[in-house]
This record gives C-alpha cells, sequence and structure tokens, in this order.
C-alpha cells in the first residue's frame, strides 16, 4: 500500500517548476528554508511531513515523501498545486494521501488534492509558543472580513477616535470629551440593538405603501405626532411657569398637563389602525379593538396619580364643580377631597378598561363564520 504524504504551500516559495519529492530533497530544503528564516512556521510544517512518513515505514507501509507549491493567493496557484498532484499522481500511483498543512489558507487546498486521490488524513501543524497568536489572527481576518460586523464594531470605535481630540480641542477637558464620546457610542448600540436601523430602513417603504393604498392610518400618525408635540409644549410650558424649584414636583406637572395630549395622540393613532383593518378584508384583532379603550383609561389613572401628588404638595387646588342649573333642574357646586380626585380618576379608568373588555368580547361572540350562516 502506497501512501502520499504531501506538504502543501500555498503562498509558493518551495519551489515553482514541480514538486519536490524524496527524504534527501525535502532535508535540504528545510535546511534552505530555516537557515533563512528560522522563524518560518513552513520549516515546522516540512518536518511533520518526513516525521509522518518515517511514521509509516516504521509501521511497514510504503510512504512517498513530497512538498507541492502553488505561487501566490489566486486561481493560477491553485491550478499550480493542481498541476503537481496531477504529476504526482502519474509518477507514482499513490492508494492515499496524508496532507500536511501549517495554516488555514493552505487547507484550503485539500478539495483540490481530495479530487486526485483519496485523502485519510489532514495533520494541521501549529507551533506551541504561537498558537494563540496564530488563531487570533484568523479570528481577526474574519471578523475583518465580514462587512455587517465591520461596519458595526469599527465605524464607531474610528469616530470616537476622530472626535476625541476635537472635542478635546473644543471643550478643553478630558472628562466632557469622554461623556460625549460614551453618548454617541452608547446611542448608536442602542440604535442597532433595539433595531431601530431596520425599522428606519424600511420607514420610507411603509410610507410609499400608505401613500398609495390609502390608509387612514398615515393620516392619524401624522395627528398623533402633533397631539405629542403640543403635549409636550404644553407639559414644558407648565413645569418651567412653577414656582418650586423641586424635580420631582417640575417632571409631576409635566406629565400632569401632557398626559391628556399624549392620550389623545395615541387614541387618534390607534384609531386609525383600527379603521385600516376594518376596511381590510382579514378582519380586526381583539387587542387592537380594546386598544383605544386601554389608551383612555391608562391616562385617566396616570393624570390622577399626578393630581394627587400635585395636590398634596398644594401646587394644584382642589378639584371644584361648580354650581348647574339646567331647567328645573340644579345641581349645588361642590369640592373633591384630595382622596375624591384620586379616586374619580381612577374609577373612571377602570369604568373605560372595563367597558372596552366587554365592548371586544361583544364584538368577538359577535362574529361568526360565514360557512356557518344558514342557507
Amino acid at each position: 500500500m502506497s501512501t502520499l504524504v504531501v506538504c502543501v504551500d500555498r503562498e509558493g516559495g518551495l519551489g515553482h517548476d514541480g514538486p519536490i519529492v524524496g527524504w534527501e530533497a525535502i532535508q535540504a530544503l528545510v535546511t534552505d528554508v530555516g537557515v533563512d528564516d528560522p522563524e518560518d512556521s513552513r520549516v515546522n510544517c516540512l518536518l511533520e511531513t518526513l516525521r509522518v512518513a518515517r511514521d509509516l515505514r516504521d509501521a511497514g507501509e510504503e510512504a512517498v515523501v513530497a512538498v507541492v507549491s502553488g505561487g501566490g493567493d489566486g486561481v493560477n496557484s491553485d491550478r499550480t498545486v493542481a498541476r503537481q498532484t496531477d504529476q504526482l499522481v502519474a509518477d507514482y500511483e499513490p492508494e492515499s494521501a496524508i496532507v500536511v498543512t501549517d495554516s488555514a489558507s493552505d487547507e484550503r487546498l485539500i478539495p483540490i488534492i481530495e479530487s486526485r486521490v483519496q485523502v485519510d488524513a489532514v495533520d494541521r501543524v501549529v507551533v506551541r509558543q504561537s498558537h494563540d497568536i496564530q488563531s487570533t489572527y484568523y479570528l481577526l481576518k474574519q471578523f475583518l472580513a465580514d462587512e455587517e460586523l465591520r461596519g458595526t464594531v469599527l465605524v464607531p470605535i474610528g469616530a470616537a477616535l476622530l472626535a476625541f481630540p476635537v472635542l478635546l480641542l473644543l471643550a478643553d477637558s478630558v472628562p466632557v470629551a469622554l461623556s460625549a464620546i460614551a453618548a454617541v457610542i452608547g446611542t448608536f448600540l442602542l440604535y442597532k440593538g433595539l433595531g431601530i436601523d431596520d425599522f428606519v430602513s424600511t420607514l420610507p417603504r411603509r410610507v410609499q405603501e400608505a401613500f398609495y393604498s390609502g390608509q387612514m392610518s398615515l393620516v392619524t400618525y401624522v395627528v398623533g405626532a402633533g397631539l405629542a408635540l403640543v403635549g409636550v409644549f404644553a407639559g414644558g410650558i407648565s413645569a418651567t411657569s412653577m414656582e418650586s424649584t423641586s424635580e420631582l414636583l417640575v417632571g409631576l406637572r409635566f406629565v400632569f398637563d401632557s398626559v391628556p395630549w399624549f392620550a389623545a395622540a395615541a387614541l387618534a393613532a390607534a384609531t386609525g389602525r383600527l379603521i385600516d383593518e376594518l376596511l381590510a378584508e382579514e378582519g380586526v384583532s381583539s387587542a387592537l379593538m380594546n386598544l383605544p379603550f386601554g389608551v383612555v383609561a391608562v391616562g385617566l389613572v396616570v393624570r390622577g396619580f399626578t393630581g394627587y401628588f400635585l395636590e398634596r404638595a398644594q401646587v394644584l387646588d382642589g378639584f371644584s364643580v361648580s354650581s348647574i342649573a339646567v331647567g328645573p333642574v340644579f345641581v349645588e357646586g361642590f369640592t373633591l377631597s384630595i382622596w375624591g380626585r384620586l379616586a374619580v380618576y381612577v374609577a373612571a379608568g377602570i369604568l373605560v378598561s372595563f367597558a372596552g373588555v366587554a365592548f371586544t368580547s361583544r364584538m368577538s361572540d359577535s362574529e361568526q363564520p360565514m360557512d356557518e350562516f344558514p342557507e
């Protein structure tokens, strides 16, 4: 049984005219390569080739030791290895082969050899002292080859390194520069991690489809955005006009005055989405039908609790109802206590929530498949 023990070198330098065959020829090649560059890993690869061939001969097998070499990283280099392998197979007619390599680049030649002779084993030679360095090198090489990963990691790092000296010159303060860079990197990571980039990339297409299909939700979304902007301004004006310097009270006042506008914005957006679903053929889900009720209920509860805290801090006056006279009916005015105010808002929110559940259940029970109607 004849076994071909072949050392492959894709980058070249071990002979381009033809394969190097024979124990003495490879020993001389080891000396030449080692003298030129003692740190060359190919020296260990050649020695491993001789060791494998020696072990096979000691076991009573006929071994042919050889070296095939390309001429670089390209198609011509692979064709050179293929031509040298064909020459070895034609001259020695081996029944199997053992391939010895020292890098991942050389392992790409294994299919070429395997297509011409049966490959029984692949021996990867890694020098012990450089194992971690070599593994890190190939990991970095794969990392740099991944375009998406490269853009996600290297772009913010490079931008931070470029922005740091500029911020340092403008702010003249290392903490300020580091804080600004950390904020930008954190925003970028959240932008990628939360999938906002995917949403932004598909937003123009969805807006275009909404325009062409005449969806009602497109208009209500714009209305909702406008109402939310009004809520921000209304809450900001109320918060800045307060005499109190407490940050907690300022925040509560902002929430108290902006919550109705935010609820109206969410209600407008939910209503448009509900109308689109009603006009579609698929039907409306129970969650979408219950969404407007949930928005109103949450708005009432949040406004009730913020009003309770503000009234407790004497920022708001008590909730008063003036006298009402409608024909013969007369309602005397009254003022709710602080707990009464909270109870009214919470009770109203709970009633609205229950109304949404009842309405959704009623609509779900009334739905009946078309094939169940009597003919």
